[in-house]
């Protein structure tokens, strides 16, 4: 082989071996709203919001992200019943990308209903908390705690001093907590024209959507001016409350195009979307539901709180389907 010959063959092997490279690194570079990094370190902070107006204590969970630049804030109201501690599997893996998880914990709707009950008086003590006044109680939770937050961001003693980007706030919830994110993030309501969105709140999760009570679903949503991503299940019915499916899947026709997103999945009952099964459950609960939760959910802030690019085209293109179970059900606009 000549020298010519073999100088040649030395730049294509160089190129293959850069090209490869370079593959190698792009892949290292993906987009990935699952990959947490290894500084994470799962930690949460107790306080309680004192709203004086109503003389009411609103206590929340935060889960803080590492570092002390401040980050984006995404707010959580759990369902009826429940507690931040049904959820904790979301705010360690939000705070862990970065986001300062706050997960509320509303008085009069939360484990109290039941915990001191009877036995055979808990189900009709749920019943009644699911009522307007309830409702109302909540809805106006989550503007009493972004008014508390603002004020211990500026303050030079509190632990979340300096730590809270809150012109990036997103509202999520589940079950009765994503008929309190509707109502705070955009929902309009037949009676009265009342209007209970908050400006702050900048996209939104709803788990197991509900459509309006009174009314049509065009006129309750047709109108959110804000990215929503709604997640529900082919199963996802609760006991309690009288939710249909045809209900929670209502909602996303009604919404106008432009950074809306529905995921249904498959076989998936209420409590998928808590840390464990609830009282009722007939399926086995399938592993993949969370990671898809965790994913999109992630891919979601990321797009529409940080702006994010590459998280934007992971959402709107390939992205989702490579996440979800072949019968789990995939919708944008």
């Amino acid at each position: 082989m000549s020298e010519f010959a073999v100088f040649r063959r030395a730049c294509l092997m160089g190129v293959v071996v850069a090209l490869m490279a370079g593959q190698v690194l792009a892949a290292d570079n993906a987009y990935d709203p699952l990959k947490i990094p290894d500084s994470a370190e799962p930690r949460t902070l107790d306080f309680t919001v004192h709203d004086a107006n109503r003389q009411r204590d609103i206590p929340i969970r935060v889960f803080p992200p590492t570092g002390k630049a401040p980050a984006p804030v995404v707010l959580f109201s759990h369902g009826l019943g429940g507690s931040p501690e049904a959820y904790v599997y979301l705010g360690r893996h939000w705070a862990a990308r970065g986001y300062v998880g706050v997960f509320l914990d509303h008085p009069g709707s939360d484990t109290s209903v039941w915990r001191d009950a009877p036995a055979g008086e808990r189900r009709a003590t749920m019943r009644n908390a699911v009522s307007l006044e309830n409702f109302m109680l909540r809805v106006k939770d989550v503007p009493a705690v972004l008014d508390e937050l603002e004020r211990w961001d500026r303050s030079t003693t509190h632990p979340l001093s300096g730590r809270l980007d809150l012109g990036r706030v997103g509202m999520a919830g589940h079950s009765f907590g994503a008929v309190t994110t509707q109502g705070v993030s955009g929902q309009a309501f037949a009676v009265g024209n009342m209007s209970l969105t908050d400006s702050r709140i900048k996209a939104a999760l709803v788990m197991s959507p509900s459509g309006p009570r009174r009314g049509d679903p065009e006129r309750a949503f047709g109108s959110v001016k804000i990215p929503w991503m709604l997640m529900t299940g082919t199963r996802d019915v609760a006991g309690i409350g009288g939710i249909d499916m045809e209900s929670r899947l209502s909602v996303f026709p009604a919404l106008p195009a432009g950074g809306k997103y529905e995921l249904v999945l498959d076989n998936a009952e209420h409590s998928a979307f808590t840390e464990r099964a609830l009282p009722g459950d007939s399926q086995p609960r399938n592993p993949n539901h969370h990671r898809a939760i965790l994913a999109l959910s992630t891919a979601f802030w990321d797009a529409w709180l940080r702006g994010d690019t590459a998280a934007r085209a992971w959402l709107d293109g390939a992205g989702p389907r490579s996440v979800l179970d072949p019968k789990d059900r995939w919708q944008k606009k």
